[in-house]
């Protein structure tokens, strides 16, 4: 694997210039971008940025959503901004239920018909597609893809080198069929995404910031570390974790405690 990189999300108030010093000076190589932040700042000027800084971009964070009506135009406009960062990994989540919908298996269908429709674009842009299972819990209003199975079926009709998988602990760590998946899309060459976080209880009362730093939670980080690399994945290894109290807490602290975190599960 090539090493650690700090998901922006992490140190999510973090501002993105110092969040680029603050690598630079720790010897970080690589940050994980999200679009929100990044359209912020400045396209353009992220770009250069982390460039000068001689900082690669793992990720760009995320696109998808695909029961929205602008779904064509948001994700072409997302692996737009992907290229332009100079990375070669955009992360989907595929969204929920079109509203007043109950039909799961009809959405899962279109979102497979959806990223169809952009993979010669993306292809042509020389950005991969890595789609991101979420836990269950998050089927109805925020990702109806909930297993690394129908992640790699979804991604099947399509090349691998343009069509992948993340593998995300925190959502990922229940599933008692995801060693032999992550077994499979590495034989498939689709994993393009690896993401630690690490799942904390009790869980607060917004759900989805209920990630804890590596090493703090109930996940074999070193487990999965060691799976994706004997699958054959060499990319880096993102740390990306929700949660207010982490977001309180200084910049640099974070990410010392998350590169120690990133180390004693990877190294």
């Amino acid at each position: 694997m090539k090493g650690f990189s700090l998901n922006q999300a992490t140190t999510k108030r973090w501002p993105l210039e110092d969040l680029v010093a603050g690598c630079v000076k720790a010897g970080v190589p690589a940050v994980g971008l999200w679009r929100e932040e990044v359209a912020e700042y400045g396209l353009d000027k992220a770009a250069a940025l982390v460039r000068d800084a001689g900082l690669e971009v793992s990720s760009l964070c995320r696109s998808g959503f695909f029961q929205l009506p602008d779904w064509r135009d948001s994700n072409r406009q997302a692996i737009d901004e992907a290229h332009a960062l100079g990375t070669d990994t955009l992360v989907l989540v595929s969204g929920g239920l079109p509203e007043g919908s109950r039909d799961i298996d009809g959405a899962r269908r279109h979102i497979g018909d959806a990223i169809g429709e952009l993979v010669p674009y993306a292809k042509a842009a020389g950005v991969r597609l890595a789609i991101e299972a979420l836990h269950p819990m998050f089927c109805s209003d925020r990702c109806v893809v909930a297993t690394l199975g129908q992640a790699l079926q979804l991604a099947a009709p399509y090349p691998a080198d343009t069509v992948g998988v993340v593998i995300d602990t925190y959502h990922l760590w229940w599933d008692d069929q995801v060693w032999r998946l992550i077994e499979v899309a590495g034989r498939e060459g689709r994993i393009h995404s690896f993401q630690l976080a690490d799942w904390i209880t009790p869980l607060p009362e917004g759900v989805l910031l209920g990630r804890g730093l590596p090493g703090t939670g109930s996940v074999d980080m070193r487990r999965f570390a060691t799976a994706v690399r004997e699958a054959g994945y060499e990319g880096y290894v993102e740390v990306e974790v929700f949660h207010e109290d982490v977001w309180s807490r200084p910049g640099a602290e974070v990410l010392d405690e998350a590169y120690a975190g990133y180390r004693a599960a990877v190294e």
